[in-house]
């Protein structure tokens, strides 16, 4: 993204998610949160999925965000290979218009965890809003630019509608 090094880390199972995910890089971008993004597939690149998990935190990464649909799980191959928290997002599909994705992402066994967001483009920014707030915790100027995102986003609400 810039010359800060990258601490959310995004992965998507396919190229075909990209359009969804840019959603997410715009929020992170607009909150000046330094990431990195990879086309890392559970099941046709393993190994890059792998390589790209093991060495997460060595490389400064605080959070992972792993989009994919159908039900390749990206996510929880991401979560079972790191200690850092995972956010999935499943993505909409062919394939029963991506249930199958939900419930591979939150249907987790016990011991490792996945935040799962909602399908698509909605998951996408609520899961850059997320991983902000899981930045914020230890970062005050992550948490003023979270704040004020969240302020204007309440400020463009009108508080009644206009008049006919």
């Amino acid at each position: 993204m810039n010359e800060k090094s990258p601490v959310v880390g995004i992965v998507m199972g396919s190229v075909s998610d990209t359009q969804a995910m840019r959603q997410c890089t715009a929020v992170l971008e607009q909150l000046g949160i330094p990431y990195e993004m990879k086309v890392c597939s559970a099941h046709r690149t393993p190994q890059r999925a792998h390589d790209f998990v093991s060495t997460a935190a060595q490389r400064g990464l605080k959070v992972i965000i792993a989009a994919a649909g159908m039900s390749a799980h990206l996510a929880g191959v991401m979560a079972a290979g790191t200690h850092l928290p995972v956010l999935g997002v499943p993505m909409k599909g062919e394939l029963m218009g991506g249930i199958d994705a939900l419930l591979s992402t939150c249907n987790m066994p016990k011991g490792i965890p996945v935040g799962t967001m909602s399908m698509g483009s909605h998951g996408a920014v609520n899961a850059a809003l997320f991983a902000a707030s899981i930045l914020a915790l230890s970062d005050p100027q992550i948490e003023k630019r979270l704040l004020a995102y969240r302020q204007a986003q309440t400020d463009a609400v009108p508080e009644y509608p206009p008049q006919a």
